[in-house]
C-alpha cells in the first residue's frame, strides 16, 4: 500500500512539473484493495482494470520504475512509453492490461476464465472496475456467462461512489452493487474498501472457491479517492472539501498502522524503516524514468 502511495504522489508531483503527457488518474485513497486481492494471485493469473489502473499494477508486480516511466513516455516503461497511463500491459506478471474505456474489462476477465476452463490450468481471471461500470450491459453479461459456467473469476467493484463526477447514489435504482450478484446465483460480499484485513480474507476465500471449481464471487469494495478524478481537474463543483478530508481519516494505510501497532505485530522503528525504504524506492524510480530515453519513430 506504502509502495502504491508514494508511487502516486510521485507522479502527481510529476504531472504538475509536465512530464507526464496525458492523463493521470491516481490511486490515493483506495490501496487496500488492489494490495488485498493481488496478495492471492499468482503471475499467471490475469488481470484487467480500468483508467484507474496505477495501484493493480504495481500490486500484481510491476516495478515502479517500468510504471513511472511509461507514464513519463519513456522507452523503459512497461509499454515501452506508447500506452502512457491508461494503457499498461505486462503479460510477464499477468497484467494483460488497462483501458479508460469503461466495463471491457469485466468481459475480458470472463474470457480468461472461460479460457481457464477450457485448458484447465486453474488460473484466474480478475476484473478491476468501478461503480460506474455497473450499469453497463458488460458487468451483467460478464457476470451471467461466468455464474452460468462457474468460471474461475473474481470481480472487485472499486465503488468509489463517484463516475468521474457523477453520484453512483444518483444513477443507480439499486446502489448496492453486491446485491446483484443474487440476480446471477454469485456470491457477493459487501466490504469497506478501506479495510485491508478484511478484503483480505474475503479475497482469499473467493480465490479458493475459484481455483477449485466453485465459480465466480462478487466484492464490493466501498471506498472513496481523495485526489481528483484526473490530475489537474477540478474537485470540488460535485463534492466538498470537508467530504474529502474526512474521507482523509479513513486512510486504509493509516487504519494498518494503527492495528499494527496496537496488536504489537510491528513497532513504530520497524514501520519508519519501511516508509524510509519504499521513499527511497519511489525516488529511484523516478530517477530512472527520467533519465530514459524517448522511443525513437521507427
Amino acid at each position: 500500500m506504502l509502495v502504491i502511495r508514494m508511487v502516486e504522489e510521485r507522479l502527481a508531483k510529476s504531472h504538475q512539473r509536465g512530464l507526464i503527457h496525458g492523463a493521470c488518474h491516481t490511486y490515493v485513497g483506495q490501496e487496500a484493495i488492489a494490495t488485498a486481492v493481488c496478495a492471492h494471485l499468482n503471475s499467471d493469473d490475469a488481470v484487467f482494470s480500468t483508467h484507474r489502473g496505477h495501484g493493480h499494477a504495481l500490486a500484481k508486480g510491476m516495478e515502479p520504475s517500468e510504471l513511472i516511466a511509461e507514464l513519463y513516455g519513456r522507452e523503459t516503461g512497461c509499454s515501452r512509453g506508447r500506452g502512457g497511463s491508461m494503457h499498461l500491459f505486462s503479460p510477464e506478471i499477468g497484467m494483460m492490461g488497462t483501458s479508460g474505456i469503461v466495463a471491457p474489462c469485466i468481459l475480458q476477465a470472463t474470457g480468461a476464465g472461460y479460457s481457464s476452463l477450457i485448458t484447465q490450468s486453474r488460473q484466474l481471471g480478475v476484473a478491476f472496475f468501478g461503480d460506474g461500470a455497473v450499469n453497463n450491459g458488460a458487468f451483467h453479461e460478464g457476470l451471467n456467462m461466468a455464474a452460468i459456467w462457474r468460471l474461475p473469476v473474481l470481480f472487485v467493484c472499486e465503488n468509489n461512489q463517484f463516475a468521474t463526477e457523477v453520484a453512483f447514489a444518483s444513477v443507480a435504482g439499486n446502489p448496492s452493487v453486491a446485491a446483484r450478484g443474487a440476480a446471477y446465483g454469485i456470491p457477493a460480499v459487501e466490504l469497506d474498501g478501506n479495510d485491508v484485513i478484511a478484503i483480505e480474507a474475503a479475497a482469499r476465500e473467493a480465490v479458493r472457491r475459484a481455483r477449485d471449481g466453485g465459480g465466480p464471487t462478487l466484492l464490493e469494495c466501498k471506498t472513496y479517492r481523495t485526489r481528483a478524478h484526473a490530475e489537474g481537474m477540478g474537485d470540488f463543483t460535485y463534492r466538498t472539501r470537508e467530504d474529502v478530508e474526512e474521507w482523509k481519516t479513513r486512510c486504509p494505510i493509516a487504519r494498518l498502522k494503527q492495528h499494527l501497532l496496537k496488536k504489537k505485530i510491528a513497532t513504530e522503528k520497524e514501520l519508519t524503516v519501511v516508509e524510509q525504504e519504499v521513499a527511497a524506492l519511489t525516488e529511484a524510480a523516478h530517477e530512472f524514468a527520467e533519465k530514459s530515453a524517448y522511443p525513437t519513430a521507427e
